[in-house]
């Protein structure tokens, strides 16, 4: 049995004696110094290869503001591939840690940032966007080719991502079993899924074009101008996910020992979908539904740093989505040809694998879910 420690200034618990020995036996934490240089090394790779090859003298030149040898090297590095790797950097690190949040929120090592129907609600609003303009005097009146178009689409996913987050917490209010609440995300993802195929069905080819190009998701979608409106969202997502490390390590006791060790379970709860709905609704309204990442990362870390406690774990998927959404945009541009491959495609070939090798490799991957 755990030795439980309580505080009477503080509503958080705090783990100790052997439950806090067996969360952190095995950590390895240099390796996130590792993961670290790892981040910065891709960095500049992912700004350094392309269609156009920069040297790196020439990278940090353009980084510092400083003149550089060709006037079309500083255009491509501020103008499009700065914003570009900043987004997958962003982006992999908040599917990494929402997919973190929701593998310990259900003790389910298959649930996804997405299980909730956050990111549905977001499709949702984009295909409402996009697709109902064939039922308004047959006119299509999609925009998505103009410079209003992108920054509308995310708007729209935005505000579908947020009526569906908004449903859930008013659900999760009124439920008490955590089963019963993935049960309705994923109704509410078939739901919004039923409604995306109606209006399909009702549109022009160029619309439906249009969305499944929006659908294979892209890190180049975020300007500057959009930037400024993602970056923030990101931030206080992964802020809140932050402060919820010591009660996702309580949360893996299961509810009902969470509750006897002074846990406000109810709190938490809303906290970890509203991090949740942050970090997957703003990563899929500004860079499409992109699959896998949220996944793969935490089984990739909970394998790397063979640990369960989350003060190590959040850091780690951090890093560790940032790698992976860096090195997946990295893949699909082919560097030195003109040709872009679907992100989604390049996500899924780098996250499978990983989820395939940690279930059938790793004995450990139940043992994380369980005391």
């Amino acid at each position: 049995m755990a030795q439980r420690t309580f505080d009477s200034t503080t509503p958080e618990v705090r783990i100790t004696s052997r439950t806090d020995t067996r969360l952190r036996l095995g950590m390895r934490p240099w390796l996130l110094v590792v993961l670290v240089a790892a981040v910065i090394g891709l960095f500049f790779l992912t700004l350094s290869w392309g269609s156009v090859e920069i040297p790196g003298d020439q990278i940090l030149k353009a980084l510092l503001n400083q003149e550089t040898d060709r006037l079309a090297y500083a255009k491509i590095v501020r103008n499009h591939r700065l914003p570009k790797v900043l987004t997958a950097m962003l982006a992999g690190a908040a599917l990494g840690v929402s997919g973190l949040q929701m593998q310990t929120f259900f003790r389910n090592p298959l649930a996804g940032p997405f299980v909730l129907g956050i990111s549905s609600g977001a499709s949702l609003g984009v295909a409402v966007l996009m697709l109902s303009s064939s039922t308004i005097a047959g006119a299509t009146v999609f925009t998505g080719m103009t410079e209003a178009g992108p920054f509308s689409i995310a708007i729209a996913a935005s505000v579908g991502a947020a009526a569906v987050m908004l449903v859930v917490l008013a659900v999760a209010r009124f439920v008490e079993g955590n089963l019963t609440l993935l049960i309705v995300g994923l109704m509410f993802s078939y739901l919004t899924s039923a409604v995306v195929s109606l209006l399909l069905y009702r549109s022009y080819a160029e619309q439906i074009q249009a969305y499944v190009n929006w659908s294979f998701g892209s890190f180049s979608m975020v300007t500057w101008s959009r930037m400024e409106a993602f970056a923030p969202a990101v931030i206080i997502g992964l802020m809140i996910a932050a402060t919820l490390s010591k009660s996702l390590n309580v949360l893996l006791l299961g509810e009902t020992y969470a509750r006897t060790m002074g846990l406000h379970v109810m709190r938490t709860r809303i906290l970890i979908i509203l991090s949740t709905a942050i970090l997957a609704g703003s990563v899929t309204a500004f860079a499409g539904p992109i699959g896998f990442l949220g996944l793969a990362v935490p089984h990739l870390c909970r394998s790397l740093f063979n640990t369960s406690d989350h003060r190590i774990l959040v850091p780690a998927t951090l890093l560790m989505g940032a790698i992976l959404a860096m090195a997946s945009s990295l893949i699909a541009t082919l560097p030195g040809f003109e040709e872009t491959l679907p992100l989604n495609a390049v996500t899924a070939f780098i996250g499978a694998p990983v989820v395939l090798w940690v279930i059938l490799f790793k004995r450990n991957v139940q043992k994380s879910f369980a005391v």
